[in-house]
């Protein structure tokens, strides 16, 4: 039983350091909307849509493109000045549009 207050305690201490601000997520994204459209659905059929995906799945995707891992030359100059922070604010704007 202590176990489980001791992890429900660390759970709520860690909750806002890991919680993402959607505004300024959604603020950043603006750099996004000419490939990625103004509200993550793309026009253009080359270019993926961003508005409901997950945001694990975004994160991953973008610190991929930031550090090499995934290779892309119009993705990998827009990732690379992301902060950790950025990242996690834009993949919970993306996620959080339905």
């Amino acid at each position: 039983m202590k176990k489980i207050i001791l992890l429900a305690l660390a759970c709520a201490v860690s909750a806002p350091a890991l919680s993402a601000d959607i505004a300024a997520g959604k603020a950043k994204s603006m750099m996004c909307a000419a490939c990625h459209g103004t509200d993550g659905m793309s026009m253009i059929p080359m270019y993926p849509n961003l508005k409901g995906q997950k945001a694990q799945y975004l994160e991953k995707q973008l610190r991929d493109f930031k550090s090499g891992a995934r290779k892309d030359p119009t993705m990998a100059p827009m990732a690379m000045p992301l902060s950790d922070a950025d990242i996690k604010n834009i993949s919970a704007y993306y996620a959080s549009l339905k």
